[in-house]
């Protein structure tokens, strides 16, 4: 009882609310109109991308045509991986993987803000109260591109945030920084490689 109700805590909570670090996650919007909202997750982030699985909390005049569709749409999902994914839950070995990885995130989290702000201190960041990633806030010159080709030269992956948005704006320059499947020196080393790349300290 008590490891359902845990898991009940997640239900109707925003995105990347498994890995919240410095506060409380955000009720998401269903959870003040659960009659008008429907409520969509996935374990892509807390399991793995190749868990093809995820779920509605939908209004109950909904679900049949929302069951419907799902039918049409992909012929259903693989009948093992949920019940595979069922057991997992039931026996609370799932909130004890996300427990696990919350603290693995949130120390690869904290190496990437301590790294910056040894290496990089006029970098602001933004986002980081949940999920993989962080936003980086640079200054005007260079620009996104540049940047990012001339960290792709020495080995370091990074992101324009231009990518991200619907427009496809270079204004105002940010980077998306992951750190997700990296491991703590290897956020390290990034950062002290691309340093000077980011503008004066």
């Amino acid at each position: 009882m008590g490891r359902c109700a845990e898991r009940d805590n997640h239900r109707g909570r925003d995105y990347d609310a498994e890995f919240h670090y410095d506060r409380e996650p955000i009720g998401a919007l269903q959870g003040l109109a659960p009659h008008r909202v429907a409520w969509i997750g996935a374990v892509s982030k807390s399991l793995a991308p190749a868990v093809r699985l995820g779920w509605i909390v939908c209004p109950p005049h909904l679900a049949d045509r929302v069951a419907e569709e799902k039918q049409y749409e992909d012929r259903g999902s693989p009948g093992l991986d949920q019940l595979a994914l069922a057991v997992l839950m039931e026996s609370g070995r799932f909130d004890k993987h996300l427990r696990r990885m919350r603290t693995r995130y949130a120390a690869k989290r904290r190496t990437l803000i301590d790294a910056l702000a040894d290496h990089a201190p006029q970098i602001e960041l933004s986002g980081l109260a949940a999920g993989f990633h962080a936003d980086a806030h640079l200054p005007d010159s260079p620009g996104e591109e540049e940047i990012v080709a001339k960290a792709r030269e020495r080995s370091v992956g990074l992101y324009p945030m231009s990518r991200y948005r619907s427009d496809g704006a270079t204004h105002p320059p940010q980077l998306v920084l992951g750190f997700g499947d990296l491991s703590e020196a290897a956020i390290q080393r990034g950062v002290a490689s691309i340093a000077d790349l980011l503008g004066e300290p």
